[in-house]
This record gives C-alpha cells, structure tokens and sequence, in this order.
C-alpha cells in the first residue's frame, strides 16, 4: 500500500559528495515505506530523485537505527555518505560529537570531525568469501574476472578494479556487467579506480540497484581496503571522486571515512503524488 499518514509525508534531501538522499525519520511515527513506494520517490523527474533512500528508525543501545533502499526499491545493509549525512543531522539536532548508529548487522561510531565534515567508522572489512559474499571459495584478492579485480564486504559487496586510467572505463558498461557477475550472489557494487600520486586514489562507481553515483562512502572503504591489501598504498588515502574528495582511514578497529555533508532541503510529499501510487 503507497500511502502515507500527513505526518509521515515530510522528508529531507541531503548528500555526501553529489551522492544524494532521500531521509525519512521513523523515531517518532510510523513509516509505510515499501519498495514501490521507493522506487517512485526515486524517480529524479516524476518523484524526488535519490541515490539512497534512508530511513531513520528507534534502535536498541544505539542513537538510531537506519534502513537503506537502493534507487530499484531493493534494500541495502549499508550506506556510507548517507550514514555521515543523518549523522551529522543528529549531532546537530542532539548538541553530540559522537554517536553510535545501527545498519544491518553492524554498529557503526560516528564522530564530529570538526571544520564541518564529519567521520564514520564503518567497521571491518570482510575479506574472506563468504563475508562478502562470493558464490563459491576463492582468494578475494585478485578474482577470476578479467581485470583479476578485489572483493570486499563492508555491509555490502564490492568488486574493485585497479586500471591505468579510470576515466577511459565505459562505466555504463562495465557496471551493469560486473554487478549481476555470477560470482556475486546479492549483486555488486563496482569500483574503478587508479592511483593517481602517493595514497591518492581517483575512483568512479557504479552502484548496486541504482546505476553510476558521483560518490559512495562504502565504496570508497573497500577501495581503500583493496588497494592496501594489494600494496598499492597505505592505510590512509585521499580518494577524489565525481563529486569531490573523502579521505580514508583502515585501522584494525575499522573503516573510518571522513568528508562533508548538506542537508539540501526539507519537503511534504503532497496527497496527489501518493494517490498517484495506488
């Protein structure tokens, strides 16, 4: 049912690096949300336009839970920009410089990084196969893919190639391509990316269920993981995407990345628009 009570109807527009939000907070009423309902709010010409929509919800021992769908209505267990962006709306809101949030399976530390950008520690990365997951075992650091890419699990799956020059990637292409891989059993995020100086790194990304992103938060972890582990940098790398420049952290107690955040706007979603749905 595409419906919603008038108090659930207001949301905000927020992004991290060009890598825009839907933001739906829960803590206080009850939310109908549903994939179809996501997948038209997702519409950048008849809805709102999102990347990922994120909703805020009340969590156990936590400052809040969130639940994240993809632009194709199907749910994500992780969201890196979208994490630091209602973190930093929550800081804001709660006079906090730090705060713990649940996402999938994971709490993740979040922490005021001051001159207005904000830091998230996203948690381990998941190297072995089943935690990414892959269909079958194998050695994740170099795959049976041409272009031998990198898989990482951070919440959610990513498959990382390292090129001579990411620019010239047809990521359109590619992305759809290497995301219904067989050898990704829940799909996959896809990463392009060449080092550009010492622990610098320039990556293009290509989502799972929403298509080409001027940034991810998640993505650049595992990218970040990848190239370490592959003895291409160090733990901590500036990353410049389409959308501008996060910087990465890989210590043994996680990922933490740091960058700035907006909040756009906030809306009503009008009766006509949800009447529409039904």
């Amino acid at each position: 049912m595409n419906t919603m009570d008038q108090t659930d109807r207001t949301f905000m527009k927020m992004h991290g690096l060009g890598n825009d939000f839907v933001v739906l907070d829960g803590r206080a009423r009850k939310l109908a949300m549903t994939p179809a309902l996501a997948t038209a709010l997702a519409d950048r010409h008849r809805g709102v336009g999102f990347d990922q929509l994120a909703v805020i919800v009340p969590g156990a021992e936590v400052d809040a839970e969130l639940i994240f769908y993809n632009a194709d209505g199907s749910i994500s267990a992780a969201c890196g920009n979208a994490t630091r962006c209602i973190a930093r709306h929550l800081m804001d809101e709660t006079g906090k410089t730090r705060l713990r949030l649940k996402a999938g399976a994971r709490v993740l530390e979040a922490r005021d990084a001051g001159q207005g950008l904000t830091s998230v520690n996203m948690g381990p990365p998941e190297t072995h196969w089943q935690g990414v997951p892959l269909a079958r075992a194998m050695e994740t650091l170099e795959l049976p893919i041409e272009g031998g890419p990198t898989a990482t699990g951070m919440g959610n799956p990513h498959c990382t190639f390292f090129v001579a020059d990411a620019e010239a990637v047809d990521l359109e292409s590619r992305g759809p391509e290497i995301e219904n891989h067989p050898l990704f059993p829940e799909r996959t995020n896809v990463q392009f990316v060449s080092v550009t100086g010492e622990n610098i790194l320039r990556m293009r990304v290509w989502e799972r269920g929403t298509g080409v992103t001027l940034a991810s938060g998640s993505s650049s972890c595992a990218t970040a993981v990848a190239a370490h582990r592959r003895g291409l940098t160090g733990p901590e790398v500036t990353i410049h995407l389409d959308g501008g420049e996060i910087r990465i952290r890989v210590t043994d107690e996680g990922v933490w990345m740091t960058g700035p955040t907006a909040h756009v706007f906030t809306g009503t979603l009008t009766d006509a628009f949800l009447e529409s749905l039904t």
